[in-house]
C-alpha cells in the first residue's frame, strides 16, 4: 500500500523506521511544525520529519491538519492508509476520508482502557500490572475507534513511563506493520471497542508532578516514575523547586523511628523521606539551578540539619 506516516517526537521513531523497512511504500510524513528550542530558541524540525527527511521522503508540516493546502497535498500524495503515532493533532473529518483505508492509529494502551495524551503514564500511576498498544481507525470522538490489533506488555515494578514507552514503541512499530499488512490482504477487519472499561488519560501537567508526602509510599513511589522523564516529579525544599528522581519505598521502619509525612533522615549512603505510611528512599535530585546527583551527595552539599523536610502539600 502507499502510506503516509503521521507522527511528530521520538517516540515515533520506531513506528517510522518500521513502515519505511516495510514492503509498503513510504509516499510521505506528516508532522508539526517546526518548533523553538536550545538556548538560542532557533526552529527546529521534529525527530520525525528530520528523520524523513534523511530517508528522502515528502513531509508536510501543516500548522493544523484542517489546512486546505495541508488536505490537496495529502490528496496529491494518494495514500491507501495513512499510520499514526504520536502526531500531536486532532485530524478532522475530511482529512480522515481521503485515504481509502483511513487514518490506523497505534495507541499505548489496551483499548478502551486508558483514553488520551498520557496512557503510559495513567497505567503506572494506577497501578496496573499489565498494558500494551492498540491499533485503531481514526475517528472524530477520541481513541474510540474500531481496533484491528492488540499486544500486551506487563509493566515491571521499577518501570518509569519513559522506560515502559521505549519498549512499547519498539513491540507497537511491529503491530502497525502487522496492521498494514492485514489492512492490505483482507485478513484483519476492524472491531468496535467494548463499551465498558473506558478510562482516560489526560495531560499530566506540572502541578499533577508535585509530590504529596501524606499519601501512602506506594502512591508516592508511582507518582514520581509516572512523571519520569516529563514532567518531571517535584517538590519544594527553602522554599524553592526540587525535582525528584524515581525514589525507592523502604520495606521496614527505620531504627530511628518513623518520620512525619516530607521529613528527611539523612544517613551515610542515602537519604529517606516520611510519607503517610513509610519512609521512601530519594534516588537522585536536582536542585533550583544545579545538576542533578545522588540524594546523598546533594544532602551533603546542603549540610542537612536534624529536623529538615520537604514543604509544599504534606
Amino acid at each position: 500500500m502507499r502510506v503516509v506516516l503521521a507522527g511528530t517526537p521520538e517516540v515515533a521513531l520506531p513506528a517510522l523506521e518500521a513502515v519505511a523497512s516495510s514492503h509498503h511504500e513510504l509516499v510521505g510524513v506528516v508532522t508539526r511544525p517546526d518548533a523553538p528550542a536550545g538556548r538560542g530558541r532557533h526552529l527546529v524540525a521534529s525527530p520525525v520529519g528530520l528523520r524523513a527527511e534523511e530517508l528522502g521522503v515528502t513531509v508536510l508540516k501543516p500548522e493544523h491538519p484542517r489546512d486546505p493546502d495541508f488536505q490537496a497535498a495529502l490528496r496529491d500524495l494518494a495514500p491507501d492508509c495513512c499510520p499514526v503515532v504520536a502526531y500531536g493533532a486532532l485530524v478532522p473529518q475530511a482529512a480522515l476520508d481521503i485515504p481509502p483505508h483511513g487514518w490506523v492509529n497505534l495507541h499505548f494502551s489496551v483499548l478502551p482502557s486508558w483514553r488520551g495524551a498520557a496512557p503510559v503514564q495513567h497505567a503506572i500511576w494506577a497501578g496496573d500490572e499489565v498494558t500494551g498498544a492498540t491499533t485503531f481507525r481514526l475517528v472524530p470522538e477520541l481513541d474510540a475507534g474500531p481496533t484491528y490489533g492488540v499486544m500486551t506488555e506487563t509493566i515491571r515494578p521499577r518501570d518509569t513511563a519513559g522506560d515502559l514507552l521505549a519498549r512499547l514503541a519498539e513491540g507497537g512499530a511491529g503491530l502497525l506493520v502487522a496492521t498494514l499488512d492485514g489492512i492490505e490482504d483482507g485478513t484483519l477487519e476492524a472491531r468496535p471497542q467494548q463499551a465498558e472499561g473506558v478510562s482516560l488519560a489526560p495531560k499530566i501537567t506540572v502541578d499533577d508532578a508535585r509530590v504529596v508526602w501524606s499519601e501512602p509510599a506506594v502512591a508516592v513511589d508511582r507518582r514520581v516514575r509516572a512523571c519520569t522523564p516529563a514532567p518531571g516529579a517535584w517538590t519544594t525544599f527553602g522554599g524553592e523547586r526540587v525535582k525528584l528522581g524515581p525514589v525507592e519505598p523502604v520495606a521496614t521502619q527505620p531504627e530511628a523511628g518513623p518520620l512525619a509525612p516530607g521529613d528527611l533522615r539523612v544517613g551515610k549512603r542515602d537519604v529517606l523521606v516520611g510519607t503517610g505510611t513509610g519512609p521512601v528512599r530519594l534516588g537522585a535530585v536536582k536542585g533550583f539551578g544545579k545538576r542533578e546527583m545522588p540524594a546523598a551527595d546533594w544532602a551533603r552539599g546542603l549540610r542537612l540539619e536534624p529536623g529538615a523536610r520537604f514543604g509544599g502539600e504534606a
